[in-house]
């Protein structure tokens, strides 16, 4: 067994976790561990592991290539107060593999991550230090099994949120990794969606990334003062060319400042929902791993640590766009989808909605993940379901710079994770592997490395573009792209449930990969071959059913899949404190 998946690896064939732990459990001769998880909220889970007998040096590297990756993946969706190893002490040679199982954690820096993650979720919630340990099996008594959630008034706060939003001026903001996108409302009528693209990544101070939402927010208070403004004045006219998606910040300064300049007094909304692509507890932006401060990181000027907590001010400045009782409410991407959904369905009454809660999927640059739990909660916890390491095959694809399309490594944390299966960037490596004529005139090679072009032109998106409509026109390699995006997520669905028991049976995908049918119908036929008993819904034009989504379906020039989750934000903003 451990040997056909050492040789399947080296032929570069994808060895998934979850048929890997499957095959571990049925070894009769395989030694328990349990990793038990202490949770940020308390609460202890237990996660068992099979670990079997090695008999060569490449079949202890991948027996703990399992094992951290089982360890990462849970550190990745729960984070926590301390991971302990619970094993048999007197087994010198398995307490060796678990003691390099933690160590790697030190030593590997994208590894290393999930600790500088639960460093700063502890010290945010106020916990302790975060460890990771080691301690004999029997020290402590079982945890409580994982129990799928059930019951619960999500449908009724969902409708009761969307209601509020009928009166007042709301503004919701989905910031994405190459775009952000806006939208204003007042009164339960649509104003405004607004797209901007912009390179987060490359920004060496918070200030480049916080400065173009705050501008942005202020872009679409302006659209509510232009709604009170003759259609023909100069305000409303600068208006109108700074919604323009290619409009230069100094045109959206000018609108924005001769908005307020007209108005006798300025606006206040009554809420602002803001989804930010990087862990979100508490309202409050704390992971400080993904991408998008990859530049911050990189600035050997400032420090990163306190340059980072910058970003956690944005609530506060975006809160002075508010009346004394509104509210800035921040969340994760990935949660953003889910709750989108969910507001949707709950417009219909969905019977079910309240009974299994809702998982969705944003699918563009990168994965965001979201999880609301049939109560209406949204679990206190990372979901970082971009990074996890759910192929411990493919090693001749391993050898690659991450830089390089054909790697299956990430270039935020040089690990086999998500992001180079689920995303654009998986897209790209796909059609090198599969046609490498598809990226003809989108790829340059320098010093080896292949890599979709940014400069002069960002070709990213394009070329993704390009991919789409090849696949909708018939082309196979491009059509196998699609199929391939699909069995990858029901992969990381498998890993997902078991690391989390959400016990639900949909998931809901938003985003680019989402928008074109033939490009979703693909990706649904992939999906199926691994899950067959689990949907696949598109956040398309069909999932529009509250007032605000409606009037976005009907606008010229946009779609569902691409604002929905700027509505969402609006919707989420109206949640009641005590709901998600």
């Amino acid at each position: 067994m451990l040997n056909e998946f050492v040789s399947l690896s080296r032929k570069g064939e994808a060895v998934w976790i979850a048929d890997v732990r499957a095959a571990f459990a049925a070894d009769k001769t395989a030694r328990p561990l349990v990793a038990r998880l202490e949770c940020l909220d308390g609460s202890v889970r237990d996660y068992s592991f099979a670990l079997p007998i090695w008999s060569t040096a490449a079949e202890r590297s991948f027996v703990l290539d399992y094992l951290t990756a089982g360890v990462f993946n849970i550190l990745s969706c729960c984070s926590g107060r301390t991971l302990t190893l619970c094993l048999d002490t007197g087994d010198d040679e398995l307490v060796r593999l678990a003691q390099d199982c933690l160590a790697s954690f030190a030593s590997v820096p994208g590894l290393r991550k999930v600790l500088n993650i639960a460093a700063r979720l502890c010290r945010g919630m106020g916990c302790g230090a975060f460890k990771m340990q080691l301690a004999c099996t029997g020290q402590y008594p079982p945890a409580e099994p994982l129990q799928k959630t059930s019951g619960g008034q999500l449908g009724e706060s969902l409708r009761a949120a969307v209601q509020r939003c009928m009166s007042g001026a709301y503004c919701g903001i989905d910031v994405g990794g190459t775009d952000i996108k806006l939208a204003v409302s007042l009164d339960g009528r649509l104003l405004a969606v607004k797209e901007y693209d912009w390179n987060p990544a490359a920004s060496p101070t918070a200030g480049g990334i916080t400065g173009p939402v705050l501008l942005l927010a202020r872009l679409m208070r302006a659209c509510v003062i232009a709604d009170g403004l003759p259609a023909d004045c100069a305000p409303a006219g600068a208006l109108a060319a700074a919604l323009r998606k290619d409009a230069d910040h100094a045109e959206m300064e000018a609108a924005a400042a001769a908005c307020e300049s007209a108005a006798e007094t300025l606006p206040l909304f009554s809420g602002i929902g803001l989804s930010f692509p990087d862990v979100v507890i508490n309202n409050r932006i704390l992971g400080g791993e993904t991408p998008k401060t990859k530049g911050m990181r990189e600035n050997a000027a400032l420090d990163y640590e306190t340059e980072f907590g910058k970003l956690g001010d944005i609530g506060a400045s975006l809160a002075r766009l508010c009346a004394p009782e509104g509210r800035v409410r921040i969340i994760n991407d990935g949660p953003m989808a889910a709750f989108s959904a969910a507001a949707e369905l709950a417009q219909s009454g969905d019977a079910e909605l309240g009974t299994r809660g809702v998982v969705a999927h944003s699918l563009g640059t990168d994965l965001g993940t979201g999880w609301i739990e049939a109560g209406g909660a949204i679990p206190s916890i990372p979901l970082e379901l971009y990074d996890l390491l759910l192929d411990l095959g493919s090693e001749p694809w391993k050898k690659y710079d991450p830089s390089d399309l054909r790697s299956v490594r990430n270039e935020n944390s040089g690990l086999a994770g998500v992001r180079r299966y689920l995303g654009q960037a998986a897209a790209y490596r796909m059609a090198q592997l599969l046609e490498p004529e598809l990226l003809r005139g989108f790829t340059a090679e320098r010093d080896g490395v292949i890599s979709v072009i940014t400069s002069p032109e960002d070709l990213r998106k394009p070329c993704l573009e390009h991919l789409m409509n090849a696949a909708a026109a018939g082309d196979e390699p491009a059509r196998e792209i699609f199929r391939r995006i699909g069995v990858n997520l029901a992969q990381l669905t498998r890993e997902m449930e078991h690391i989390l028991h959400t016990g639900t049976d949909s998931r809901f995908l938003f985003g680019r990969f989402a928008k074109r049918p033939e490009c979703f119908g693909l990706i649904k036929q992939g999906f199926a071959s691994v899950i067959p008993d689990m949907e696949l819904f598109a956040a398309d034009d069909g999932l529009a059913r509250s007032a605000l989504m409606s009037q976005l379906r009907q606008r010229g020039g946009v779609t569902v899949a691409q604002f929905a989750q700027a509505i969402g934000a609006i919707y989420y903003s109206a949640m009641q404190e005590d709901k998600p």
